[in-house]
């Protein structure tokens, strides 16, 4: 998987945490600067151990879907797009979740990244520099969770049904990129 086939799965995994960053920062507009950076740090480190816990999965029964591997993917990564678009269209108020304790912190940072868990599978079956892969959704997710406590601040939640969707299509356009690449 290329550079920028990389970064744009991170950017499309990051949207789950930024929808959930941009929330509590429209719910808690005086969110201090620490609680953000221990909101954005969380989801990071979290999408960062989550493909590589995937991928380590991937590569033990890699042998065994070798002929498939393709398939595999692209349907690993249209079924979390579609799943991303889906949840966009979910009303605000459930995503509304209010970050007001570390076992809250932690349990919405598994939510945001199980995506990534099942992305890091397909890593073992498209060549992908995993190292690279995991730094960059962590550093991406970080990155983009901190901002997005900040504009939530500032925009509410009008824009993140939108980063939702479009991160979803993204991991389909991805998928169909795969596919089309093995098969021709």
């Amino acid at each position: 998987m290329s550079t920028l086939n990389i970064l744009l799965v991170a950017v499309a995994l990051a949207m789950d945490a930024m929808a959930v960053a941009a929330a509590n920062g429209a719910h808690h507009r005086s969110l201090s600067r620490r609680k953000a950076l221990t909101i954005a740090a969380s989801f990071g480190l979290f999408q960062l151990f989550m493909p590589l816990v995937g991928w380590m999965l991937g590569t033990g029964f890699k042998n065994a879907i070798m002929g498939f591997d393709h398939w595999l993917a692209f349907t690993l990564l249209s079924l979390i797009g579609i799943k991303m678009v889906w949840e966009s269209f979910k009303p605000v108020e459930e995503r509304n979740i209010c970050i007001n304790s570390i076992g809250v912190l932690l349990l919405l940072s598994v939510a945001t990244s199980t995506d990534a868990l099942v992305v890091g599978v397909t890593f073992a079956f498209v060549p992908t520099a995993v190292a690279l892969a995991v730094i960059l959704i962590g550093l991406v997710t970080f990155g983009l969770s901190l901002a997005a406590i900040s504009l939530g601040k500032i925009c509410g939640d009008l824009w993140g049904k939108k980063a939702e969707t479009f991160g979803g299509l993204v991991l389909v356009a991805i998928g169909v990129k795969i596919l089309v690449t093995h098969l021709w």
